[in-house]
């Protein structure tokens, strides 16, 4: 826009910003004496005013000029408390003057908010559902603990190597405890959205983001209960793989790009292979109704988040003694011996010495690999022990998949130095 005065855009701006949320405050305003205080008008010319105030009289010309309209619409609010209790236009009004001067320096940013600000004025319904019938007590309870976890313990923790062998991060092994729980969350609300509707090949793939393994069992118990359920139980539990690949995927993003860039090929070819295979059962699951209950309660397990840190930890230490005393076969052998509880665990702590400077990038492809592998061996042993034979027989071949397409893809890709 050369050769337009900035001046002129950023009151453009300002004006944009209250006409745009002065719209959806009219839309709402109502008629007679129940109408809201202010409409389209008041919230335009609110936002000019806190713009022409930012540009004439600067950052405290600003504070004054929203002190003044706060005061206005204090009283405003109270000459009609008692028909309307609402605060929101009142508290919209306010912000609208902030907008009005923040374009006045970032006008891109003002609009930004101004659109954000509209989105939650005009989803009140749908929020106010949402939290009050939709989120139980145990969910707005973890959603609470996730939040403390991610914005007052992180902050707090040291974010450097120490302990034995140097092999711990606290702020590196916190931040796996909120990928946990956070994917954990998400999963869980997936399968708290789709419902019965989509059945259990959706939900095995968010339960998958919880615990594959878990998901496995648990539906092998299902699908001899219910021989009927064996294709959509099927489809499920390998999906569940596809959760933990991409799961896998994050925590060595979180922990080491550099090893992420090298297992990037050999994890997209297991992931595929496990959509490929969980596709086929799924698309044979569709000709039948299989149901899936919606899954209320805790939206992830705090502790078993915990364990998952310790295991993490310890695994960490464990692979760096080994190294240190064995070389390289060493942390193979602790991969492997970690990924017959997790997959996820053995991988990050080879990533964290990665991260650590005590391993490169390629060496961590063997480790990482081992612990997939005993972890899948886990995972046939539960597909076995917890359903009938067919559902072992449905099942197993997709994990053999998964593990081949990983390992076939790490040697063409000749990651591998035996």
């Amino acid at each position: 826009m050369d050769g337009i005065d900035p001046v002129v855009l950023n009151l453009a701006a300002a004006l944009g910003c209250g006409l745009l949320i002065g719209a959806e405050r009219e839309r709402r305003k109502g008629k007679g004496a129940t109408r809201e205080p202010a409409g389209i008008r008041t919230f335009a010319i609110a936002s000019l005013g806190g713009a022409l105030a930012a540009l004439t009289g600067g950052p405290w010309l600003l504070v004054a000029a929203v002190l003044v309209v706060g005061a206005l619409t204090t009283a405003a609010y109270w000459r009609s408390h008692d028909i309307d209790p609402g605060i929101t236009t009142e508290i919209a009004l306010v912000v609208t003057v902030m907008l009005g001067g923040l374009a006045v320096e970032e006008r891109l940013i003002a609009a930004g908010l101004s659109v954000a600000v509209v989105i939650l004025l005009a989803l009140k319904g749908p929020l106010h559902r949402f939290v009050g019938q939709v989120l139980t007590e145990d969910e707005i309870r973890d959603a609470l603990v996730l939040a403390a976890a991610t914005l007052i313990l992180l902050p707090l923790l040291p974010n450097r190597a120490m302990g034995p062998f140097a092999a711990l991060n606290p702020h590196s092994i916190w931040l796996v405890v909120i990928l946990v729980m956070a994917v954990g969350a998400t999963g869980h609300a997936a399968v708290r959205i789709v419902g019965p509707r989509f059945g259990l090949p959706m939900a095995g793939f968010a339960s998958g983001f919880i615990s594959s393994t878990a998901t496995i069992a648990a539906f092998g118990i299902r699908a001899a209960k219910t021989p009927s359920l064996l294709r959509p139980a099927a489809a499920g539990a390998v999906l569940s793989s596809v959760a933990t690949i991409a799961q896998m995927s994050l925590m060595l993003a979180a922990t080491s790009m550099a090893t992420l860039r090298v297992m990037t090929v050999p994890l997209l070819a297991a992931g595929a292979g496990a959509l490929v295979y969980g596709l086929i059962f799924t698309l044979l699951a569709l000709r039948g109704q299989a149901k899936h209950e919606p899954s209320a309660g805790h939206a992830f397990s705090l502790p078993t988040a915990m364990i998952f840190a310790g295991t993490v930890a310890v695994i960490s230490v464990g692979a760096a003694a080994l190294r240190e005393q064995f070389g390289q076969s060493g942390i193979i052998a602790a991969a492997a011996l970690g990924g017959l509880a997790d997959a996820h665990a053995a991988a990050v702590s080879v990533a964290a010495l990665v991260a650590a400077g005590n391993s490169a990038p390629n060496d961590a492809v063997l480790p990482i690999l081992a612990g997939l592998s005993t972890n899948t061996v886990s995972k046939m042993i539960f597909a076995v022990g917890s359903g009938s034979p067919r559902y072992a027989l449905a099942v197993v071949p997709g994990l053999v998949l998964i593990l081949a397409a990983a390992w076939g893809a790490a040697l063409l890709m000749g990651l591998l130095d035996f």
